[in-house]
């Protein structure tokens, strides 16, 4: 944890959930310490101190507060496992991973829990139960759909997780007080259907497609984005044209396409999605929003940034700038492991070149889709022999594999909100994979927004040659924001 109380003010200012579990607040006023996600008036920074530890806050004579509960927080809290498992379990629902046939005994496996445990703590933890997770969700989806697509009700239904359209009608008018038929006449159907229709794309292919609003705060800086993204995509898996974003998708056993859009008009991205893979919109999106980083605070973060004398005027010059995320962890580290030591462009075409050998080819209305991403679980049976063939090294087709073995086995998990500090120390435990490269993951497939690779030669170059230790020190103000300012900082070298 930073010493720097500017920017632990401004990370509790955020009430960004990637802080919780990361340090405690204590109010002088009050006397009682809380969460940084708390949902109480947000105090004046001369009455905050903060704690490493809900230990440590109790032993300055600080008390828990009861809104916010910081023993459940994530992180280093006593209960730490079952927070961060409710937590965990709330977003593989979100994810729609009860949807795909999972039984809810299946992912308490997956965390070495019962099925009994798991319910316990979700109740607990969230005030529910799993199922009701999975109610919300799906109906909050099936009102979407229901609004900006022209599906039919059963294709709502069954796109938004219900087994049959009685299930769908029953419990959307219990949560609701109205039968869906209701909301979709009073948005109109055609209406909705001819105001997200794509551009330019044939009527064979419109019928085979919806398309689909992903808000965010303004401003967004969409043009930056998707140059950073066209420099490093995967051939044959991922493509920007005129400003859109496109890609191959496999969700479960679901495959597409997808093809992305601004419309700064509306404050949002509007995502063009093959019909092919309605069973998966719930994780396609929650995919979305982590590859745009549509739940940054542009606001908060430029304020941070500004204000600092080596930062002020590049940021000022990039309002709305997001991170990348990624759409598929897996892909990502491939893709980062690829790029050591080689030049941007190089490095996109030894991926163009391993999608193409270990993805499986996919027909699209785009020629420049052609493969799907490869899975970790195919790249851990190849030989490094297999990969070095392809023009990739020894050194990183034996880490490639290494890196597939670790995914596919489960032991990590390259994912949004996964422990950042852990999985680091996970990667670089993996040879061929450095302190660089194992921050540069975190930041994209884990969107940690404090991530910060020091070791960059850029980045040392824009704060003035200096050593890795000293990037650090110079780095501190930047604080929980790091991943922007670096990212920032890589758009300036460009410039």
């Amino acid at each position: 944890m930073t010493n720097d109380h500017a920017a632990l003010y401004n990370a509790l200012a955020s009430r960004d959930p990637r802080f919780d579990g990361v340090f405690f607040v204590g109010v002088t006023s009050t006397g009682i310490y809380c969460r940084p996600i708390c949902t109480a008036r947000t105090p004046r920074a001369s009455n905050c101190r903060f704690f490493e530890s809900a230990a440590a806050a109790e032993k300055a004579s600080f008390r828990p507060c009861l809104r916010c509960r910081p023993e459940l927080a994530p992180g280093r809290a006593p209960v730490d496992d079952a927070q961060r498992i409710a937590a965990l379990v709330a977003s593989r629902i979100e994810e729609g991973l009860l949807d795909d046939g999972s039984s809810l005994e299946k992912i308490a496996a997956h965390f070495g829990w019962s099925s009994r445990q798991i319910r316990r703590i979700v109740r607990r933890e969230l005030g529910v139960s799993p199922m009701e997770l999975v109610l919300t969700r799906r109906l909050l989806l099936a009102k979407q759909l229901l609004t900006e697509t022209g599906l039919s009700m059963g294709e709502v239904a069954f796109a938004s997780g219900f087994s049959s359209v009685r299930r769908f009608n029953d419990a959307f008018a219990s949560r609701y007080g109205m039968p869906p038929t209701q909301l979709r006449k009073s948005t109109g159907r055609a209406a909705a259907k001819a105001a997200h229709a794509p551009d330019g794309v044939p009527d064979a292919v419109e019928r085979d497609t919806l398309t689909l609003q992903l808000g965010y705060r303004p401003p967004f800086d969409w043009k930056g984005l998707t140059r950073f993204l066209a420099a490093r995509a995967m051939q044959g898996v991922e493509a920007v044209h005129d400003d859109e974003y496109l890609r191959t998708v496999r969700l479960g056993g679901s495959t597409g396409w997808i093809r992305v859009r601004d419309e700064p008009g509306r404050h949002a991205l509007l995502a063009e999605i093959s019909r092919a893979l309605t069973p998966s919109l719930s994780v396609l999106l929650a995919r979305l929003r982590n590859l745009f980083d549509l739940s940054a605070r542009p606001d908060v973060i430029a304020t941070r940034l500004e204000s600092d004398e080596l930062l002020g005027v590049v940021v000022s010059r990039n309002p709305g700038l997001r991170v990348p995320g990624s759409f598929d962890g897996f892909e990502l580290a491939v893709r980062a492991i690829l790029g050591q030591q080689i030049t941007v462009k190089g490095a996109s075409t030894l991926a163009g070149r391993f999608a193409a050998a270990f993805g499986e080819a996919i027909e699209t209305p785009h020629p420049a889709l052609t493969h799907l991403s490869p899975r970790a679980a195919r790249v851990a049976k190849s030989s490094v022999e297999e990969i070095a063939s392809l023009g990739i090294v020894g050194a990183r087709s034996r880490c490639i594999v290494e890196l597939a073995r670790e995914v596919a086995s489960g032991r990590l998990k390259l994912e949004a909100g996964a422990d950042a500090g852990a999985t680091i120390e996970q990667l670089v435990a993996i040879p061929g994979i450095g302190r660089w490269t194992a921050h540069y993951i975190a930041m994209r497939a884990l969107c940690w927004p404090d991530a910060f690779p020091k070791e960059d030669a850029v980045l040392r170059k824009r704060l003035g040659g200096v050593t890795p230790a000293r990037a650090e020190e110079l780095s501190q103000p930047w604080r929980p924001w790091r991943s922007y300012a670096t990212l920032h900082l890589w758009q300036q070298a460009q410039a």
